[in-house]
């Protein structure tokens, strides 16, 4: 019930930003939503803090080092357009290179992971980092990529990358920010943007869903045990290595994916914003922000943390905070003086312009402080349950 109703929110919400923007209270709808350009990172970044979550939120072991996976898949996924990666053939659908991806990230994670679970506590968090930062020096330097590694590489020709079914044209879109594709069917018509965010939205979804259903099987049982009592569940008589290797594993994929998706909408990565450990920093942030351990949570993070960014952001794009007091703060109180020479609109550009990030920061040492659980953490303490199944109940009672 709970799950239907987001994903009607998430489907309409193209149609409802549009119908605000062109209402009268528009400027307003438009400075406190976030477009959805926006959202389309927000996928599948989230659905990379949610394979973060997956193994750091409920087996209690922080991968410091996930951006390793998540570099796989894009670097991967864009080799493949290339026609770089020897063992898979020309022009090999955009799907087909994103599980693979996310089966190399698999090997990877296993050959990482076999070394670092010997550890447990901040030596795993560490060593999982250096694994990272190996690749990403590597990477940076690796001139097959292209003749500047460390700048990044870009999908040469300009297709866009389909996601559907391999082999049947009529299901596959092209995503992309500039070479997507665009649907008019009746009264819905879909620009480059929109076919992005719904055909993006549909692989986080099923995702999503894989995870969830992982996390409810007994494997799933099993990694909450870990992170509960590890040498509890070592007593009952299970291996706990041979899960935690597999949950890592199951995460990696789902990071590869991530990362694949970012290189198919972007259609260019580099190592900065894949391999670089600050990026398994941005899913811890939005781990924390939105709840650890509620596998959605992670995406409602995300959420939070580029709505603030875009609000606060000089480079929104006229839909934020500082162009909204520039429009419709007239040029007298603009100029009005409030301190020692301050104007209005010098302190505007002092403590506003381009200080989203020292917000953000500031932000989240308060939910440390104070909403410990996240927001979807703490909607379940309240609740006393996970949300999709108490919160029903909670509006039958307030109904009768």
């Amino acid at each position: 019930m709970v799950h239907l109703a987001v994903i009607l929110v998430l489907m309409a919400y193209p149609a409802i930003y549009t119908a605000l923007k062109n209402s009268p209270v528009g400027t307003e709808a438009m400075t406190l939503l976030p477009q959805v350009e926006t959202m389309i990172p927000v996928f599948y970044f989230g659905l990379f803090a949610m394979s973060f979550d997956f193994i750091s939120g409920y087996t209690g072991y922080l991968s410091f080092g996930h951006a390793a996976f998540y570099g796989t898949g894009a670097y991967f996924v864009i080799l493949t357009a290339n026609d770089k990666v020897p063992f898979l053939p020309a022009n090999t659908p955009f799907m087909i290179s994103l599980v693979v991806a996310g089966l190399l990230a698999v090997v990877l994670a296993l050959a990482i992971g076999s070394v670092s679970f010997r550890l447990t506590g901040v030596y795993f968090a560490m060593i999982t980092l250096g694994f990272a930062q190996v690749l990403y020096v590597f990477v940076s330097g690796w001139d097959y990529v292209g003749p500047n590694p460390h700048d990044g590489i870009l999908v040469n020709g300009p297709a866009g990358l389909n996601i559907g079914v391999p082999g049947i044209d009529s299901l596959n879109l092209a995503i992309g920010a500039l070479t997507g594709d665009t649907v008019s069917l009746g009264f819905v018509h879909l620009d480059q943007t929109g076919v992005s965010y719904y055909m993006v939205g549909l692989v986080v979804l099923v995702c999503y869903f894989a995870m969830q259903r992982i996390i409810h099987s007994p494997f799933g049982k099993v990694m909450i045990a870990i992170r509960e009592n590890e040498e509890r569940a070592i007593a009952v008589g299970y291996n706990t290595f041979h899960y935690k290797l597999g949950a890592f594993a199951i995460s990696a994929f789902f990071a590869a994916i991530a990362g694949g998706l970012l290189a198919g909408y972007q259609r260019t990565v580099s190592p900065d914003g894949t391999f670089n450990f600050l990026v398994a920093g941005d899913a811890l942030l939005a781990s924390i922000i939105g709840g650890f351990g509620t596998l959605a949570g992670p995406l409602y993070g995300q959420l939070f943390d580029e709505s603030v960014r875009e609000f606060l952001s000089k480079e929104a794009q006229g839909v934020g905070l500082l162009p909204y007091l520039r429009d419709h703060l007239g040029a007298g109180v603009m100029g009005t003086t409030i301190y020692n020479g301050l104007t209005v609109q010098g302190a505007i550009e002092t403590f506003l312009n381009g200080h989203a990030d020292l917000y953000v920061g500031a932000l989240f040492v308060l939910f440390v402080l104070f909403v410990p659980n996240g927001l979807l953490g703490t909607l379940r303490d309240r609740l006393g349950g996970p949300v999709a199944k108490t919160l029903p109940e909670h509006v039958r009672r307030y109904l009768r």
